[in-house]
């Protein structure tokens, strides 16, 4: 029991925006079930940031259940780590105004993704896309997490956390614990398999550039044989074949080799034998996940009960914060 006392608490949000690609994959999914061993893990799927960009509700819905069963199919152990909808959780909004109003115009006008996706969204550009980073900072102060788990493009929000979680503390006393980005160093960025200039998105325009963790077996192998590579058909790594070293990375990311074992193992083959020995390693790996997730989703009333167990955990952590919050501001 002294152990998991003694452990520090991370806190992780994920969107329900859809399916799950390769670059998810190896930039977040597989080291959520390690993380366990080391950290006290709150996991949310964080549906009350996706509605700052239009959704269909059926398809939120559908896709809220696909997220929650992608944590526990990837190795979340419920009953070790807290597993909830963040819209089961109320204190997350509350505590979020409180906040609001101890962040600065100016630091939420800085960050880059709300620059970025105003752009894409030029015919929504809402006060909750302006706002979400405070969202995405009580979500974080409200459990006392130490670190999140993020990638670089995230590291601006922890930073605003930190940022406000200082400014707090100093107008009101110690309260929040100030929170470290944790950036897992495992995995390169994978980039897209059309376009190795470009991170792998599942908003790709042409489907052939992403992997998703819902294809299937022909899908994959598919994709793979149309991957960009060059004309030299020799497998090493170099700046001048972004395509072929992208391919490394995913076969690395895979099976655990590195670039000497990699370029051994292909050495007087061509880049054909090279794409189907990528192809099937990410197979080899989706394969089991595939079937768990889908055994998951396929007995809703047990995923419910999980998600239920988990909002009543997060919500009696949550209840002691926001009290002291309120408390620290003066109200009755």
């Amino acid at each position: 029991m002294a152990e998991l006392e003694t452990k520090k608490r991370v806190f992780s949000g994920i969107q329900p925006s859809g399916t799950f690609t390769l670059g998810n994959y190896v930039g977040a999914v597989r080291n959520w079930a390690p993380l366990q061993k080391e950290f006290d893990c709150i996991y949310s799927v964080v549906n009350m940031h996706a509605i700052t960009v239009r959704q269909q509700p059926a398809a939120l819905r559908r896709q809220t259940y696909e997220a929650a069963a992608m944590l526990l199919a990837a190795g979340i152990n419920p009953k070790q780590s807290i597993v909830f909808v963040q819209s089961h959780v109320p204190q997350h909004t509350q505590l979020s105004w409180v906040l609001a109003c101890n962040t600065m115009f100016g630091e939420l006008s800085r960050m880059t993704q709300f620059k970025d996706k105003s752009q894409k969204h030029t015919e929504n550009v809402n006060a909750g896309l302006f706002t979400y980073p405070v969202l995405m900072a009580a979500d974080i102060l409200l459990y006392g997490a130490h670190g999140v788990p993020v990638g670089e493009d995230q590291k601006q929000h922890v930073e605003l956390a930190r940022n406000i979680a200082q400014r707090f503390n100093n107008a009101y006393s110690d309260t929040f614990i100030v929170p470290e980005p944790y950036i897992q160093k495992i995995g390169g960025r994978i980039m897209s398999l059309q376009n190795p200039a470009a991170k792998m998105s599942k908003s790709d325009e042409n489907i052939n550039g992403f992997i998703s963790m819902q294809d299937d077996a022909d899908t994959i192998v598919r994709k793979f044989k149309r991957a960009v590579t060059d004309s030299e058909a020799r497998v090493y790594r170099s700046k001048e074949k972004a395509g072929v070293s992208n391919l490394m990375d995913i076969y690395a990311a895979m099976t655990g080799k590195t670039d000497a074992e990699i370029e051994a193992e292909f050495e007087g083959k061509g880049y054909g034998d090279f794409k189907l020995a990528v192809a099937q390693s990410v197979i080899d790996v989706f394969a089991p996940l595939q079937q768990e997730h889908a055994r998951i989703l396929a007995d809703k009333a047990e995923l419910e009960r999980i998600l239920e167990d988990g909002a009543q955990r997060a919500q009696h952590l949550a209840n002691k914060m926001l009290a002291k919050v309120y408390k620290k501001v003066g109200f009755v």
